[in-house]
């Protein structure tokens, strides 16, 4: 599946986000920062991830989905899509 300008975008932002956040966990780290607070932002990396991953999850749900209408599921591919975030 590839992207169009319009979907990647958004994924994009929110990646860019994440690797902001990362780069401050690691600041932080550097500069033995506080354990709590480093955590916090180590999950806030993490879920900006997994909405990344999910955004395009539901890009290729989309696609199946209209591929469906002229034909048949792929559900082995629509399992594999679902099963790269598990």
């Amino acid at each position: 599946m590839e992207l169009t300008a319009d979907a990647r975008r958004p994924i994009l932002n929110r990646l860019r986000r994440a690797q902001g956040q990362l780069t401050g966990v690691i600041r932080m780290l550097e500069e033995t920062g506080d354990c709590e607070e480093v955590l916090t932002q180590l999950a806030a990396v993490g879920k900006a991830l997994d909405r990344a991953g999910f955004q395009m999850v539901t890009l290729s749900l989309k696609e199946c989905l209209l591929e469906s209408e002229s034909g048949e599921i792929d559900t082995d591919r629509l399992e594999k899509v679902f099963l790269s975030l598990a």
